[in-house]
């Protein structure tokens, strides 16, 4: 990018900075709570008759944030807040006018409420504004938590041990949470925590809070709870003991094969703020199946990390905000891999093979956590052998420390390679720039990052640097861009890599409008480009997209345009699908479509997506409809159908994705998931049944069966080829 590109997008960000949001209205400022210390723990059960809650800390000032960020909710809320040694208790009594039409359709634990009537607590225990976790419950009592990465990005695959509750009374629900403190992190050295509360009203598409600005409610905009004193862990071990029995038949040679593989996790805090953690044989056998995915580039695709010994304290080994959420729309060239493209630290690198083939874990340790200024986190696993590739230790360092506010300078160092038989080696440097209070009530975010790896065999041409800056907003003007460089030998062996010799270009710009009355609730126009070129400066692809209008109405119903024009180079053939070749050469595409989706509160929910356009010197039409049909909160069913028709002078092709899902969820503690996935590249399809019983959090029986059919000569008859049948049980012990 030309230095006089740079100047002009930096100028445009000082104009958009300092220019207030039309819609912007008065920010309440900073908010406080002193904490009241219980006499005797309130029982969780939902109904607010314990006698500590008369003596509790009490909040009500929330205010609105969607849709008029400020203004009066339209229900009010009242929140308690007691501690004692051991934990944070919260309760929330939810007013509703018509209690008839709360939203409450999901019964399934730890699933996502965010379509249902909910309430959080997000806390900040250093009180840092850069990280922290949060705490939810809806009006069935299910919980769901997750971590802050990066300050505002939600990671919700994290899971800690935390008990909840929730009934309706007359005018209303009512929401009671206790937190234990053994399951977070935090400071003892301080008495003052960041905490915030969130409301949704999904029939109203309402979010409500106690302090917000920007529309956003993480840790960075949090309000105080001040007079914590006298916190404990207990001797802070969690152990963490886990069973599972395997059989598994391979149906076209009758081999059977049957497996016991005992696992272990033991975690223990070195102090209240920073954990030590061990596992022994970790191992995928009662995590979900990752959604298919159809390829048709040339790079890879990218699957997130599952398993919970990784998932403890993950923000910690973020980098750089590499794969952080784009305004793009729909996805930009790659989709997920390209933002996650160079990461020199990707969890799932490890324990899995280049087919996606599970590899033992024979042991493993980390230690995390925060001291003072600093987040600290260092890993070292032990991998089994397989198909050749030798037994190996594979470790990562990390190291961030929080400077000018909001904003944090960090390190990482990584050794091993998961996946081929030689040394490497990355080490890495970044700083992140954010301050939310900026004048007009903006927000800017930046990043600054280089990397260099060492790789026996390649000298030479083996780092990788970037930057990125961002305004963002909800309303009004909201703009971004980011400069990446890989050069052709950069190698994170231990990291995550799709394109290597190329530079990559993003830049966004959006325009928000939240008129105040009327049936629209948001309106927005964006552009998005994204552009990859060799090191040499030869263009590889390049998209650029316009949103014309999306616009949302108040009931969370949303319709979309969009016009994509695709460029890309081929320097040799590419096999799109087998027989069909597309030679080498440059090509320009381009499509337009729209999507309309239907609020997901709704018993009836789905989506709708149709793009058509030219494709390489054919065309391709996408078509992708899901449709999900929730009659009560105990079942859930859905189906959702992508067909790709592509017709090239070379061949025509189709390409069919279909999921089929029935969840029968008997209480808040044992559900029963199933899912159907087909696609017709693999002509396979794989059928995945989980029964899960939650005793209580922490406390976990699965019941799993994988099968998997083929048709191998596509003449729609399906064979049996695999089965496997797991029972796993594991239990958390505190101490």
């Amino acid at each position: 990018m030309k230095t006089t590109h740079y100047l002009s997008v930096l100028w445009l960000f000082a104009g958009a900075a300092f220019g207030q949001p039309p819609e912007l209205l008065l920010d309440p400022g900073q908010k406080s709570v002193r904490m009241v210390r219980a006499n005797m723990a309130p029982a969780i059960d939902g109904v607010l008759d314990d006698a500590a809650w008369a003596s509790a800390a009490m909040i009500d000032d929330l205010h609105q944030v969607t849709p008029q960020e400020y203004a009066e909710p339209s229900e009010r809320t009242e929140i308690y807040l007691l501690y004692d040694d051991d934990a944070l208790y919260v309760a929330a009594r939810l007013f509703d006018s018509d209690p008839n039409l709360i939203t409450a359709q999901n019964l399934r634990q730890n699933d996502n409420i965010g379509d249902d009537d909910r309430f959080f607590v997000t806390l900040d225990p250093f009180n840092s504004r850069r990280g922290g976790y949060y705490f939810g419950v809806n009006a069935n009592g299910v919980r769901q938590d997750g971590l802050y990465q990066n300050v505002s990005e939600s990671y919700g695959a994290w899971d800690g041990i935390y008990s909840a509750a929730a009934k309706p009374f007359e005018d209303g629900w009512i929401a009671e949470m206790r937190i234990p403190f053994n399951t977070i992190s935090f400071d003892p050295g301080t008495d003052t925590w960041g905490m915030n509360f969130s409301r949704g009203v999904a029939r109203k598409n309402e979010d409500i809070a106690w302090v917000s600005r920007n529309r956003a409610f993480d840790p960075s905009s949090s309000g105080l709870a001040v007079g914590f004193e006298g916190l404990q862990q207990g001797i802070g071990l969690e152990i963490t003991p886990a069973a599972s029995i395997t059989n598994s038949r391979k149906l076209v040679s009758g081999r059977s094969t049957s497996d016991f593989e005992p696992s272990l996790d033991l975690a223990y805090r070195l102090t209240p703020s920073l954990n030590a953690s061990l596992t022994v044989n970790t191992d995928f056998s009662a995590t979900e199946v990752d959604d298919r995915q159809v390829n048709l580039t040339r790079f890879g695709l990218f699957f997130p990390e599952k398993r919970d010994f990784f998932l403890r304290e993950a923000d910690i080994f973020e980098f750089g905000r590499i794969g952080a959420p784009v305004n793009a729309v729909y996805a930009f060239v790659g989709g997920a891999a390209s933002r996650h493209n160079g990461r020199p630290f990707f969890s799932r690198s490890i324990g899995l093979s280049n087919t996606g083939q599970p590899v033992n874990v024979e042991y493993g340790g980390k230690v995390s956590g925060r001291a003072g200024p600093w987040e600290l986190g260092a890993l070292s696993i032990r991998q089994d052998e397989f198909g050749g590739i030798a037994a190996d230790t594979l470790s990562v360092v990390r190291a961030k420390l929080g400077v000018l506010g909001e904003s944090s300078v960090g390190v990482i160092a990584t050794n091993g390679s998961p996946r081929a038989n030689l040394d490497n080696s990355v080490t890495g440097f970044d700083f992140l720039y954010r301050n939310t209070r900026l004048p007009g009530g903006r927000t800017l975010e930046a990043e600054a990052w280089v990397q260099q790896s060492d790789t026996p065999g390649l000298d030479g041409n083996d780092s990788a640097h970037g930057f990125g800056i961002r305004l963002p907003s909800s309303s009004g003007i909201r703009v971004g861009a980011g400069l990446k460089e890989f050069e052709a030998n950069f190698n994170p062996a231990l990291g995550f890599i799709s394109r290597r010799g190329v530079t990559d270009t993003t830049f966004d710009v959006s325009y928000t409008l939240l008129p105040r009355t009327g049936p629209v609730q948001s309106f927005k126009a964006s552009f998005d480009t994204q552009r990859f070129e060799l090191t040499d400066g030869r263009l590889q692809s390049q998209s650029r997209n316009f949103r014309p209008f999306s616009f949302s109405n108040r009931t969370g119903d949303n319709v979309d345009f969009v016009y994509r024009i695709y460029d890309e180079a081929l320097f040799e053939p590419f096999e799109i699908s087998p027989g069909v070749v597309i030679p080498s050469g440059k090509y320009n595409f381009r499509d337009r479509g729209g999507q309309i989706r239907f609020s997901s509160h709704r018993r009836f929910a789905g989506l709708f997506r149709l793009l058509d356009g030219s494709f390489y010197d054919g065309t391709r039409v996408d078509v992708l409809g899901e449709l999900t049909w929730r009659p009560s909160a105990k079942f859930r069913s859905s189906i959702s159908y992508s067909y790709s028709e592509i017709e090239l002078p070379q061949g025509n092709f189709e390409t069919r994705l279909a999921r089929i899902g029935f969840d029968y969820v008997f209480s808040s503690t044992m559900s029963w998931v199933n899912l159907i996935q087909y696609d017709n590249i693999s002509e396979t399809v794989g059928v995945n049944i989980r029964w899960h019983w939650i005793p209580e959090a922490g406390r976990d029986l699965y019941f799993v069966i994988n099968h998997n059919l083929t048709d191998p000569d596509r003449d729609n008859r399906f064979n049996s080829i695999s089965s496997d049948v797991t029972v796993k049980l594991n239990y958390t012990f505190r101490l």
